[in-house]
């Protein structure tokens, strides 16, 4: 098994790192409003504030799982996780301002709490891009291992090669001595492994091999984790529970089951989408247009149907960003597509195209957030290869998506694959759905609008 020296104590250094900004902005706010005022009642009575507010920060984490941060974990994931914390971290500092006889926290527990949310939303976006960079260098790695060669091993293997950041080494165990436990053993010795990946399906071994590399694993210490089938959805369809200490996998109910949730999603889309439209469509829109129309002939709108909401179709509105072509329905966007006119092209690279979908928003067929909604032609081929495929209709499509914002868009490359890895992000977004989560893709959409989105063609 791999010796890990330093990362066992990362956690304790997070949380020593948390308290210490909580209460540096404490003491500094409490200096700055009472100046030269340091009465012993006065510094024990904001003394006691800190601990209780520091207790409630790391009892809060247990709930969030602010510190039970996978290294695989993306930005996304991460910073909705951190926002629901603070959130709720900045909130019990308000109500504890408003019961408690706190002079100080009544004066100054607005200011207070947006410098908290502010300090501590740059420290702990600083630690997870620093670990990032780290273990990009080569730094803080895990070795790792695939014992099993199905399309979910590639597809996993894939991801892992590409994103380096995540800080996992893989090496390479010949195929030929897969039957060969002695030699497997010395191999984990030999590579220091800290995790084998294997198929859930067993990946090709015999009930007693099976039993045996278990066997072997556990007493060398080395992790087994289990890579289930992509191509089937089963293990999506339920979740752990128990009776007492005996497992059980009962149905999962996704959140956007619950009605209250899909009350709030949909009125946050209205919202959004009135906003958008008044505030930014209503001048924005009849420039584009203008720029369409002086950019050659055609309609400004382009109109296909797209399968929607429990596959229903609809007609998704964009803004027209090729020339009229009678392939459009048939014939996905290519790398310099030559049907893609000169503002079709800006429109594509800034997602200004889709502007118009706020209006599919505003009719129910559509929501801010969600699956991308693809062509039917599409739909109808990947539904056939991918068994968790319709698991996106479940839940509205979106303008914006937790793939689109994963750099998992466009079609090029191995499309299977990429089409493989865009589905197990619409799959996750299905299953973990938050309002928060809405809102941080939201954000990190308008970073890659402002910035343009290196994948848009």
């Amino acid at each position: 098994m791999q010796r890990l020296r330093y990362s066992r104590y990362f956690k304790i250094v997070f949380v020593l790192l948390d308290v210490a900004v909580i209460s540096a902005v404490f003491v500094s706010f409490f200096l700055k409003t009472f100046p030269g005022v340091h009465t012993s009642e006065l510094w024990e009575q904001n003394v006691f504030s800190i601990m209780l507010l520091t207790l409630f920060w790391i009892l809060l984490s247990s709930r969030t799982k602010l510190y039970s941060v996978a290294r695989n974990i993306t930005y996304t994931i991460y910073l909705e996780r951190l926002l629901t914390h603070l959130f709720i971290f900045i909130f019990g500092i308000l109500l504890l301002a408003k019961v408690s006889n706190n002079s100080f926290l009544q004066q100054d527990r607005s200011v207070l709490a947006a410098t908290l949310l502010v300090a501590l939303l740059v420290e702990k976006s600083a630690i997870f891009f620093t670990l990032k960079y780290i273990r990009k260098r080569g730094m803080n790695f895990r070795n790792i291992m695939f014992l099993s060669d199905d399309p979910s091993t590639k597809i996993l293997r894939n991801i892992i090669s590409e994103r380096k950041d995540y800080g996992f080494k893989i090496i390479d165990y010949p195929a030929s001595q897969r039957g060969d436990f002695q030699g497997l053993i010395d191999f984990w010795k030999r590579n220091g492994i800290h995790t084998i990946y294997l198929s859930a399906e067993a990946g090709g071994f015999s009930s007693d091999e099976e039993y045996e590399l278990y066997r072997l694993a556990e007493r060398h210490k080395v992790r087994i984790s289990l890579i289930p089938n992509v191509v089937k959805n089963h293990f999506f369809q339920y979740d752990l529970s128990y009776i007492e200490t005996q497992p059980l996998l009962i149905r999962a109910k996704f959140p956007l089951d619950q009605l209250t949730n899909v009350a709030l999603k949909r009125i946050f889309d209205i919202l959004f989408s009135l906003a958008v439209l008044l505030l930014v469509g209503i001048w924005l829109f009849p420039v584009i247009a203008l720029l369409i129309r002086l950019d050659g002939a055609g309609s400004i709108f382009f109109r296909q149907k797209r399968y929607g909401f429990h596959d229903e179709v609809f007609t998704c509105i964009k803004f027209r960003t090729m020339r009229v072509n009678e392939e459009s329905a048939t014939k996905t966007t290519a790398p310099n597509d030559a049907r893609i006119t000169r503002i079709g092209r800006f429109l594509r690279k800034t997602s200004l195209d889709e502007m118009p979908q706020f209006l599919n928003v505003l009719r129910g067929e559509m929501s801010v957030v969600g699956p991308r909604p693809h062509m039917l032609l599409v739909d109808d081929v990947y539904k056939l290869k991918i068994g968790r495929y319709a698991v996106r209709s479940l839940v509205k499509p979106g303008i914006t998506g937790l793939a689109q914002v994963n750099g998992l868009r466009g079609d090029r490359g191995n499309m299977d694959l990429e089409m493989h890895k865009r589905i197990l992000a619409d799959a996750f977004y299905v299953k973990n759905w938050t309002i928060s989560l809405d809102l941080v893709i939201i954000l990190k959409t308008l970073v890659l609008i402002i910035g343009g989105d290196k994948k848009a063609q």
